[in-house]
């Protein structure tokens, strides 16, 4: 799939835009091929490579420890929205502990899939001293029966330079051929 990372340091007056090809393994590994950058070069360095850096080390640790799932989360129901003509569930989170990745916000639910289609709210815990606070969205759509990426937009307020926004915007995003058997899933094939 394409990306576009847009990313602004607002009080500095400097931007940069991203253009990368996303690649995920059979085993879920994300890795980027560059293509073109165009902005400032502490923007690519400072906002975008975070950015890339935190994903990367996101994938390599335990995804368990911040899944939205009843052990990490409180659900409460907030009612049913509809959303470009379908029906949405729209549940208030709460984290049931102050963790580094729990968020406290808002999760959209396709009604007929359950799958999801919008989070959005902020960070209980920062991952960094020089960072303030995190909020962001990140926007699904649901193709054959899957939900995939199609928009994050983030505001960081950090200690140093002030508020960060990055935008990641997918495109052109191939889905996987009809899945193997089970057998072949377990052997890592």
């Amino acid at each position: 799939m394409e990306v576009d990372i847009e990313a602004e340091l607002p009080n500095l007056k400097k931007q940069g835009r991203l253009h990368a090809l996303r690649h995920i393994s059979r085993l879920g590994r994300i890795t980027y091929d560059a293509l073109r950058f165009e902005g400032d070069r502490s923007v690519k360095s400072n906002v975008i490579a975070r950015y890339l850096t935190a994903e990367a080390q996101v994938q390599d640790g335990d995804t368990s420890s911040f899944s939205i799932i009843p052990a990490n989360y409180k659900f409460k129901y907030k009612g049913r929205l509809d959303v470009e003509g379908r029906p949405v569930h729209v549940f208030q989170l709460t984290p049931r502990k102050k963790r580094l990745g729990l968020f406290k916000g808002e999760l959209w639910l396709d009604a007929e899939t359950c799958l999801p289609i919008r989070e959005s709210g902020r960070l209980v815990k920062t991952p960094s001293i020089f960072l303030k606070r995190i909020e962001f969205v990140r926007e699904y759509e649901i193709r054959d029966g899957i939900s995939v990426p199609r928009r994050i937009h983030s505001i960081v307020d950090t200690r140093l330079v002030g508020k960060a926004e990055l935008t990641v915007n997918f495109r052109n995003i191939l889905l996987p051929e009809a899945a193997p058997g089970p057998v072949a899933v377990l052997a890592g094939q």
